[in-house]
């Protein structure tokens, strides 16, 4: 592969205490597959290498007292400028839990681009000045709390790299997705016909595609109304 073959591939760059903690799942299953054929890379590097003390230090105590012990400023500012001298068109993220809460408008626009730096946290966070002196995208899963950012960014890559092009075999299956449309997913069913008692809805069985495609819509605005009224409301605002 050449450079210029090498700069077209959607790039992943993760920057992280925990380097081995990469591919993990990413290595498994399509996306896997995917990155052995090189239609997506994937490097982590080591925030450690780029310690100051003999003992490797990233973190040390706040100021203002209080818990636990907070990512350095220095040694995160190397990390991010290196890797970003040498990628400098991606795009950087970090993961918090006061960043924006993650959706699929998210990641496609990240999986349209070049690629993506993400910086894993640990501990109680990054030294506020560091965001300050390398703006990027604050990104949450949800409203809970992580021991890091490293499964935060596997969660991250993997939901963009299934929608870069030849991952997914049937690249129309997406469309029917959650939050594709902005409504949850419709039930699926399969053989056997009948199990324990419990049949599969006979339009489904019908072969009659128009049928069976108003009875998935109709499931997933159900589903979505009873699950995610946030969700419902916002499609219902956008289709009246």
């Amino acid at each position: 592969m050449n450079e210029s073959e090498a700069n077209q591939m959607w790039r992943a760059r993760v920057l992280t205490i925990f380097p081995e903690m990469f591919p993990g799942p990413l290595g498994l299953s399509l996306v896997g597959q995917a990155l052995g054929r090189g239609l997506w890379s994937l490097v982590a590097t080591d925030v450690r290498s780029f310690a100051l003390d003999k003992h490797a230090s990233v973190d040390d105590h706040p100021f203002g007292g209080g818990p636990g012990m907070v990512m350095r400023p220095d040694v995160a500012s190397r990390a991010i400028e290196t890797v970003r001298a040498a990628d400098p068109d991606l795009p950087l993220v970090y993961f918090t839990p006061r960043g924006r809460p993650l959706d699929q408008a998210k990641v496609r626009a990240l999986a349209a681009g070049p690629g993506l730096i993400s910086f894993c946290g640990r501990f109680e966070g990054i030294d506020e000045r560091v965001l300050d002196e390398h703006p990027g995208d604050e990104i949450s899963l949800g409203d809970f709390v992580l021991s890091g950012g490293e499964p935060a960014a596997i969660a991250l890559l993997d939901a963009c790299v299934r929608l870069l092009p030849g991952v997914i075999g049937a690249e129309a299956s997406l469309e029917d997705e959650s939050f594709e449309r902005g409504l949850l997913e419709y039930p699926h069913y399969t053989r056997p016909r009948q199990w324990r008692g419990r049949d599969v809805p006979e339009v489904l069985l019908s072969g009659h595609h128009d049928k069976v495609r108003a009875w998935r819509l109709d499931q997933a605005k159900e589903i979505t109304r009873e699950r995610r009224p946030d969700l419902w409301e916002r499609f219902d605002r956008g289709n009246n």
